[in-house]
């Protein structure tokens, strides 16, 4: 049966509130007589009970967590460095999927207060700043990680899909590639329109003119690689490509090789996110690293600070470029 503070009482001979200003380190009692009911509430096994604790103080010490789906090993890194930090204060996580549909996430935050969670973290939020209209009806704290829709966000931490897509466009034009694909993520998805911005950008700086048939449309999962094909009814084929996401990449390559087609020879790939699975494929994948954890770190300590009643500043954070096997100057068949 559960230990209660009615029986660390008996056992101490003191009053149950002593015994619980004395597991809550109350100044107001001694410390030989705290240390006792210590001592006797962990040999009797006492474990406090959460949701009484959290009637009384108003908070529960629990977050929740909305990502797009689990399978994505993207959104795997980033719960990994918010349940860190978190665990590490002493919250619990309850994690949420909305499979991108912008309906079930609102639901799902609006559950989760339900569930009197202190605060909610989004991850690829496809609703972004229509929060802002919903944050007296949500009552908790919230913070986006890498929201898909633009305007005024809440509170944010992010990547600068921008500069981070100029820098991958960039390391293909210093192989001497002119003619360089961009196969690309949900034409709804922020990311995917500031990441074609910073390809083209790239382009421009570079005086390669942007042509309109060397971009295409895809999901971000690993079966829209398969896209890359479209490139190939185009005279000439481009030398190189540069993906939406690692998944789309990693697609890619297994479209190419079905083809008979070699990765760098015939064609070089960049992906963006730096999954674990990049530095594994063959060829390992140059791509564009996101510092995950960081931002799941960041993230959460973001929370943890609105929790607390702090004023915090949204948060963007730089991709840095992965160079690996993936990429190399274009043969000489291949130039333009």
């Amino acid at each position: 049966m559960r230990v209660s503070i009615k029986d660390i009482a008996k056992a101490a001979g003191v009053s149950h509130s002593t015994v619980s200003r004395a597991l809550s380190n109350s100044p107001l009692v001694a410390d030989t007589t705290r240390g006792r009911i210590q001592q006797i509430a962990q040999e009797l096994g006492y474990a406090p009970n959460a949701i009484a604790r959290g009637l009384v103080t108003q908070q529960t010490r629990t977050i929740g967590v909305i990502v797009t789906t689990i399978a994505d090993p993207f959104a795997g890194e980033i719960v990994r460095g918010i349940e860190e930090i978190a665990g590490n204060n002493r919250y619990r996580v309850i994690l949420g999927t909305s499979h991108s549909d912008p309906l079930r996430e609102v639901n799902l935050v609006k559950g989760l207060r339900e569930w009197r969670v202190d605060g909610v973290i989004v991850a690829a939020s496809r609703v972004g700043a229509l929060y802002l209209p919903l944050l007296k009806e949500i009552g908790v704290p919230l913070v986006l990680i890498n929201s898909q829709q633009e305007g005024p966000f809440i509170h944010s931490v992010a990547v600068d899909n921008f500069q981070s897509a100029v820098r991958a466009t960039q390391h293909l034009i210093q192989l001497k590639h002119r003619i360089i694909g961009y196969l690309g993520g949900p034409p709804d998805h922020a990311s995917h329109s500031e990441r074609l911005t910073g390809y083209q950008r790239a382009l421009a700086d570079a005086d390669i003119s942007f042509d309109p048939s060397l971009v295409t449309m895809g999901s971000g999962r690993a079966d829209s690689g398969e896209q890359v094909t479209r490139f190939f009814t185009r005279s000439p084929m481009p030398t190189a490509v540069f993906c939406y996401n690692d998944m789309t990449a990693i697609g890619a390559l297994h479209a190419l090789k079905c083809r008979g087609l070699r990765v760098p020879d015939d064609i070089s790939l960049v992906g963006f996110d730096d999954i674990e699975l990049a530095s594994y494929v063959d060829p390992p994948l140059t791509t564009i690293h996101q510092p995950k954890d960081e931002m799941g770190h960041l993230a959460m300590w973001m929370l943890l600070d609105l929790i607390g009643g702090k004023i915090v500043n949204n948060v963007t954070v730089t991709g840095k470029l992965i160079v690996r096997a993936s990429t190399s100057p274009p043969t000489p068949s291949g130039e333009a």
